[in-house]
Parts: C-alpha cells; sequence; structure tokens
C-alpha cells in the first residue's frame, strides 16, 4: 500500500468505456510524516475521498481487485482515507 495525498482531480472526456463513471484523482505520494516523495499517481477513487485527504493507494493488480473494478483498466485505486498516523520510535 502506498500513503498518499490528493492534490488534484483528472478530468478526461475520452476513455476507455470500462473507465467511464469513476473518478479519477492525482494523489501525491508522501511518508509518514507528510513529505513527499516519488511521482505522482492517478487513481481511481473507491471510497468517495476528496481534495487534501490522505489515503491508502493500492496498485498493479490489487487496483483491480479494489471496488468493481476487476475489468477495468487501472493500475492504481484509492481504497481508504487515513483518519491518523501515529508513528512509534524504534530502539536503536
Amino acid at each position: 500500500m502506498i500513503l498518499a495525498k490528493i492534490v488534484g482531480t483528472v478530468v478526461a472526456t475520452r476513455k476507455d468505456e470500462r473507465l467511464v463513471g469513476n473518478k479519477l484523482l492525482l494523489v501525491q505520494p508522501i511518508d509518514p510524516d507528510g513529505a513527499p516523495r516519488g511521482n505522482h499517481l492517478v487513481a481511481v477513487d473507491t471510497v468517495d475521498a476528496g481534495a487534501g485527504e490522505t489515503v491508502l493507494v493500492v496498485s498493479g493488480s490489487s487496483a483491480r481487485m479494489a471496488g468493481d473494478l476487476k475489468e477495468t483498466p487501472v493500475d492504481a485505486a484509492i481504497v481508504g482515507i487515513v483518519d491518523s498516523i501515529e508513528v512509534t520510535a524504534s530502539e536503536g
């Protein structure tokens, strides 16, 4: 799973018919402290997430298992909205 923040929406008037009706959001992967890491992703929203929210994203074959996307050509799907993150300091 990828921790990410929603930073925008993607509108595609011409797309594969299996994507019609799905909301596409632009997400920025983040570390647990909220700092950006990696490249932006376009993800199908399965949980009615909104701008600025921190979300859980799955990719690859896991994305097609989310929601009702089994026959949909997706590589990333938002599967959860994060309420809080708690990082426990490790002893070393």
